[in-house]
């Protein structure tokens, strides 16, 4: 198993005049509904327990209010929980004093958000240093130091424009370059590209993963958009009430839906351009017919299969060595919808 970076850990956050005195009614099982009714105060969190992996993007996705948005502001702790620990590489953020906390957001965790969060009044360059600034850096060896990273996300020859004068897509790249600008080690991402039109945040998907592949940060990446998730997404936590309803490999949670719910949620994903070979492979099996690729999709994979006379292929690693087969009744069982596994009566309950 890959390091831990971050361990979220029976995390709880209730909105209200006295989100404690209500506490043990949530952890009793009192729903999000009844909360609001009897004790007039708000569930955003009940129980969180997720391990986030270093070095790998996490994606923590719901509808809205589904509290994706109120977890990710708990790591760096612009909100403050009603239980529970925040713990980052073995400390716990939740109780850090005023100044160690100031270092861990300079230093260890850097954020980009949806409404780009820029200074109107400060140009490229200036915004793309602004959090080395904070740090300490003197304003024009950070446009010195962030320089690069304004490169990289594609805005050379923009240093001096101001963001009215970028469109949206531009103005999150500034985001990013400020983010990576700081070096630090974990990129907090809400809901980052969601304002984007779909082929700028294409554009901006295919950014980050390019940057990752090179930098390796651990990122927590929160979307509402389940493509978007299965794209980017090393590991996928779905929130819904703000409980954790699944968690795990992308792969797995399309072939293996906790619920209903998340037979909703994956339901008008197209398959055939997500599911794995190495997903449904027979391990260890070889056969008579072609070598495919373990991460080949199965809509690419699908003729191949289909026309070989034993009617499989065998799957093999990027090394070229073979690891399992697939068999054509895998391949069009893999694209079909799941079935519903829960009882229809506790739907959405």
């Amino acid at each position: 198993m890959a390091d831990l970076k971050i361990q979220i850990k029976n995390l709880y956050k209730i909105f209200g005049p006295n989100p404690k005195s209500v506490l043990k009614h949530v952890q009793d099982g009192m729903s999000k509904a009844e909360l609001l009714e009897k004790h007039g105060h708000v569930l955003g969190l009940k129980d969180i327990n997720i391990d986030i992996p270093a070095k790998g993007i996490s994606v923590i996705m719901g509808l809205s209010g589904s509290g994706k948005s109120t977890l990710i502001r708990h790591i760096n702790r612009l909100i403050e929980p009603t239980a529970g620990q925040m713990i980052v590489d073995g400390e716990d953020v939740l109780s850090m004093g005023k100044g160690k906390l100031r270092e861990f957001r300079r230093n260890k965790a850097s954020m980009v958000f949806q409404k780009f969060g820029l200074h109107v009044h400060r140009t490229v360059a200036e915004n793309a240093a602004y959090g080395l600034v904070v740090k300490g850096v003197k304003l024009e060896e950070a446009k010195k130091q962030s320089q690069k990273w304004v490169e990289r996300v594609g805005l050379a020859g923009f240093e001096n424009h101001y963001p009215a004068q970028l469109s949206g897509g531009m103005q999150q790249r500034v985001g990013l370059a400020r983010a990576l600008a700081t070096d630090a080690e974990i990129l907090l991402m809400d809901e980052a590209f969601s304002a984007l039109d779909p082929l700028i945040r294409t554009d901006m998907q295919d950014v980050l993963l390019g940057l990752q592949e090179e930098l390796h940060k651990t990122i927590v990446f929160i979307t509402h958009d389940l493509d978007e998730a299965l794209r980017i997404g090393d590991s996928i936590a779905i929130l819904r009430d703000g409980a954790v309803i699944q968690q795990g490999d992308p792969q797995d949670i399309i072939m293996n839906p906790a619920d209903d719910y998340i037979v909703d949620f994956i339901q008008d994903i197209n398959r055939g351009r997500v599911v794995r070979l190495r997903t449904l492979m027979n391990q260890g099996v070889s056969v008579e017919g072609p070598a495919l690729d373990h991460d080949m999709n199965l809509e690419d994979a699908l003729q191949a299969v289909a026309n070989s006379p034993s009617r499989a292929a065998n799957v093999v690693d990027g090394s070229g060595a073979s690891v399992g087969s697939i068999t054509l009744d895998q391949v069009i069982a893999g694209l079909s919808r799941p079935e519903v596994v829960t009882n229809p009566e506790a739907r959405y309950r």
